[in-house]
């Protein structure tokens, strides 16, 4: 199926928007991607900006148009614009794959600058996508392990994924990447995942204890090999507060 004839007049001339979607399971990212159908390349969740529309908005609602998510928290990293990111070839082979027509043709080889945007949400083996009628599937793929991409695609995720880095010096995380009550060792399994290295266990637990967002529940993780570990929750009031305001010191 081919893409529907372009509406010029609504939509904003050389801006489209590429959302970054990030889950953590057993220890590994996970990033959202869709497979194009009759095409060998993978994509972003992404799509054209609205010239009646903020830009936010517009990330929310092509996000939901392109998988079906919704109530996604998205935050905007990156403007990307090298002269060079939205290729003829690329474009070429887009419309003799027919997900473009003849009609949108024009439209698509103008230059194109990309707002990126990034979320953490939760993630579920058994979590069911509705991809739009241009994608043949929506699927977690490991971000070790990405399938090739579109364009510039990849080099968005891997910024995405040094923002993260970077802003988990300065704000929490954990509220969307793990069950309503987790265990210490699993808090610090997502830190060290997303930093790429290992953390002091004893530190880790000073530290995050000291940022006064946790709290401990008297229930304990059984069925493991070893003593069960104690159960902790985060105080909502206080993790929005230091998404707000940053934390005091980095990892």
């Amino acid at each position: 199926m081919t893409m529907p004839l372009i509406t010029y007049q609504t939509l904003h001339p050389g801006l489209s928007i590429d959302c970054v979607i990030f889950g953590f399971y057993q220890k590994e990212i996970k990033v959202l991607v869709l497979k194009l159908k009759n095409f060998e390349k993978w994509s972003l969740p992404g799509g054209f900006v609205d010239q009646t529309k903020d830009v936010d908005d517009e990330a929310t609602n092509i996000l939901k148009r392109r998988t079906g998510l919704k109530n996604v928290f998205l935050r905007q990293f990156h403007l990307f614009g090298d002269v060079k990111r939205n290729s003829d070839a690329h474009i070429n082979a887009l419309f003799n794959s027919k997900i473009i027509d003849n009609d949108s043709l024009i439209w698509f080889k103008q230059r194109f600058v990309t707002v990126g945007y990034y979320a953490l949400i939760p993630f579920s083996p058994s979590q069911i996508f509705t991809p739009d009628n241009l994608s043949e599937s929506c699927e977690w793929r490991s971000l070790k392990d990405i399938p090739e991409m579109i364009l510039d695609h990849k080099e968005i995720i891997d910024s995405a994924h040094k923002t993260l880095k970077k802003e988990l010096n300065y704000q929490p995380i954990g509220l969307n990447l793990l069950p309503e009550q987790f265990t210490m060792s699993e808090l610090q399994a997502v830190y060290e995942t997303i930093l790429e290295k290992p953390l002091d266990r004893r530190n880790f637990r000073r530290k995050i204890l000291n940022f006064a967002m946790l709290i401990p529940t008297k229930k304990q993780r059984v069925g493991g090999a070893y003593r069960s570990p104690y159960l902790y929750q985060f105080d909502l009031d206080k993790y929005h507060l230091a998404l707000q305001n940053g934390l005091s010191s980095g990892w």
